[in-house]
């Protein structure tokens, strides 16, 4: 579905002063798809404003709507020269239009300029977001994990393999 120009959100990288919009977009991601993240509301409910706003720097990217988060992406350097996108999620009535694209276009963007390889971990009962990684061209590794301690929630391991030359 093609978004209209008066329709079309702002994505951009969120900053310290975006903390309770970034707060309740990734609240409302976690009650919506618990078992898509490594993390749990629970846990996310109980930080504290420095460990929200520690999330928000680069690469992490707010979708905006009439001054509402509508989505949310982001990663952080899990080992070495390697960024791990997390917090992937767009609402319900977003999804579709390409913004998951969009997001990951500013997330890989941030890494690449910084030499990084991306990897994902992306659960195997969610086939929308496996065949939009796949779309946009990660490719699975082999490696699996449960999604979080104690989970029966398996994820495989994906890489965005680099350009060549």
């Amino acid at each position: 579905m093609a978004i209209q120009e008066t329709e079309r959100p702002d994505v951009r990288y969120g900053t310290e002063d975006d903390l309770a919009l970034w707060r309740d977009v990734r609240l409302r991601s976690l009650a919506d798809t618990p078992d898509a993240f490594g993390s749990t509301i629970e846990r996310e409910r109980a930080f504290t404003d420095d460990e929200w706003r520690a999330r928000l720097h680069p690469p992490a990217v707010l979708v905006l709507h009439d001054g509402q988060a509508v989505g949310l992406g982001g990663g952080f350097e899990v080992r070495a020269g390697v960024l791990l996108v997390v917090a992937m999620w767009l609402e319900p009535s977003w999804r579709g239009r390409g913004l998951s694209r969009r997001i990951l276009d500013m997330v890989v963007e941030w890494a690449r300029a910084r030499d990084l390889d991306v990897e994902l971990d992306v659960a195997r009962g969610a086939p929308a977001a496996r065949a939009a990684y796949e779309r946009y061209g990660f490719a699975y590794t082999g490696a699996q994990s449960p999604i979080r301690e104690g989970s029966d929630i398996v994820t495989d391991r994906m890489v965005l393999p680099r350009p060549p030359g």
